[in-house]
């Protein structure tokens, strides 16, 4: 008996949308796989890494050995964050440093405050014009204060400004840092570790970024961690303890590391200096230098390690205008693209190895095909349950992906921050951050995704330009 024609279109479509739901469910869990990978290597990085020393301890061990470094700074209409920032950097525990404010054609008064807090005069500098930059304006410095250098430029952005940091820079390392940024006092002397301990191998090593907002500052430094009251600041200190704890400990361990993040990483400036430096076509510059090192080093044959190191901290201030977050979320994801883009031969390349097979597949699970698909089923999975083409239980597996597993992966997270790092010692914000990790999955990680969509609109559109990203400035003690 010959089917009715309707029939057979009514068991296609329902046939269709249960394979759509499957290619999506069994993609999440795929993802989800990987980030439970990514948690039992941070756990094992973790639990069998050597008893951490104090930073005597570290003064006592380092200081004879610990290389030369330039701490590079950019900055660009910082005005209300750059002086406790200069300060912090100024008081670092490390022997033999410097420390280079790149103004990148700042339109507010940040050049002008930095020459009146630190009493700052034009000099002559010597620069090497080993990478492009644009040009430089002038050169200040103070006897008061002669650890210091601000190179006043004309405006290129993030990466132009740290290349004119690597021209004016006289040391074998330097750090890279955002001039909105505070330093733990001992940071430098805990992520040099491994360039004193495999000096052949190590060509960068980057630390934990931690939120400042809520934390009381007091003469550059953090003298209180608080939680912020901020529900968006508070979601964000979720992601950056997942990004950070468990992602890039895990990929560390791997050795599949492909971001030492912009706001805190130490390279090898000769190494830097062989890959050209910061691109300047991509807003994702501080992925794109580490793929570069990548394939350099791949490509020579020679032997290397890009490490992250969980305990030198950098705190930073986070948005809490949804605004200027979804701006932020969708420039990253355009980074990610654009990286991934410009070196998608190394993608699931063996000649690149763990690179190519483990660094590229995790680029493309999670920022390239992630936020397509994830859209896509909160989208698509739902409407076709209510339309009746999809059976009930491809629903629950759907949302027990989206959900379940989403909140067990950010509670792991917190029980390992609290277990190794314990930064958070008061009950009450540990039990503030079990809520948001179980919260931040209802509505706040849809959103994120969204805003991820619109990074790989403006990918697509080839937008460039990072966009106004507004400060409040940190809280003083």
């Amino acid at each position: 008996m010959t089917l009715p024609h309707s029939a057979v279109i009514g068991d296609w479509l329902i046939g269709g949308a249960e394979a759509i739901a499957l290619v999506v469910i069994v993609l999440g869990l795929t993802q989800t796989a990987f980030y439970l990978v990514q948690l039992v290597y941070a756990a094992i990085a973790l639990g069998t890494r050597p008893p951490v020393p104090r930073s005597a301890t570290l003064w006592r061990r380092y200081s004879e050995q610990a290389p030369a470094i330039s701490v590079l700074a950019p900055a660009f209409n910082e005005e209300l964050s750059i002086v406790e920032s200069v300060r912090s950097l100024l008081a670092l525990q490390y022997p033999d440093f410097e420390v280079v404010v790149i103004n990148d054609g700042s339109s507010d008064t940040t050049l002008a405050k930095l020459i009146e807090s630190f009493g700052l005069r034009e000099v002559e500098r010597y620069v090497d014009e080993a990478v492009d930059h644009a040009p430089v304006r002038g050169f200040y410095a103070s006897r008061a204060f002669p650890r210091l250098l601000v190179v006043d430029k004309e405006n290129g952005g993030k990466a132009d400004a740290l290349n004119a940091g690597i021209n004016c820079s006289r040391t074998p390392l330097f750090c890279a840092i955002d001039a909105d940024s505070i330093l733990e006092a001992d940071a430098l002397l805990r992520v040099v570790r491994p360039f004193i301990d495999e000096p052949h191998l190590t060509i960068a090593a980057g630390g934990t970024i931690r939120i400042a907002n809520g934390c009381k500052v007091d003469a550059g430094r953090i003298s209180e961690i608080h939680l912020p009251k901020n529900f968006l600041a508070l979601v964000q200190i979720m992601e950056y303890l997942r990004a950070f704890l468990m992602a890039r400990l895990a990929l560390g361990k791997m050795q599949a590391l492909m971001v030492i993040s912009g706001a805190f990483g130490l390279f090898d400036r000769q190494r830097v200096v062989e890959v050209g430096g910061y691109s300047h076509d991509t807003v994702g510059e501080d992925m794109e230098l580490v793929i570069k090192l990548h394939r350099h080093m791949r490509d020579l044959g020679l032997a290397y390690r890009v490490e992250f190191i969980a305990e030198p901290v950098c705190w930073t201030e986070c948005p809490e205008d949804i605004r200027v977050l979804s701006r932020q979320r969708a420039r990253w994801q355009r980074g990610s693209l654009e990286c991934f883009a410009k070196h998608k031969d190394m993608a699931l390349n063996p000649r690149y190895g763990r690179i190519g097979i483990i660094g590229f597949g995790q680029i493309l699970l999670v920022d390239v095909i992630g936020p397509l698909v994830e859209v896509f089923g909160y989208i698509l999975v739902p409407l076709l349950w209510a339309l009746g083409l999809l059976a009930l239980p491809w629903l629950l597996a759907f949302l027990a992906v989206t959900f379940t597993l989403g909140i067990f992966v950010s509670m792991a997270t917190l029980v390992l921050e609290e277990i190794q790092l314990r930064r958070f010692t008061r009950a009450r914000e540990l039990a503030a951050l079990a809520v948001i990790a179980v919260v931040e999955n209802f509505g706040y990680r849809q959103l994120s995704n969204f805003w991820r969509l619109q990074g790989w609109w403006q990918f697509v559109r080839k937008q460039k330009g990072w966009g106004t990203m507004t400060r409040k400035g940190f809280q003083p003690g």
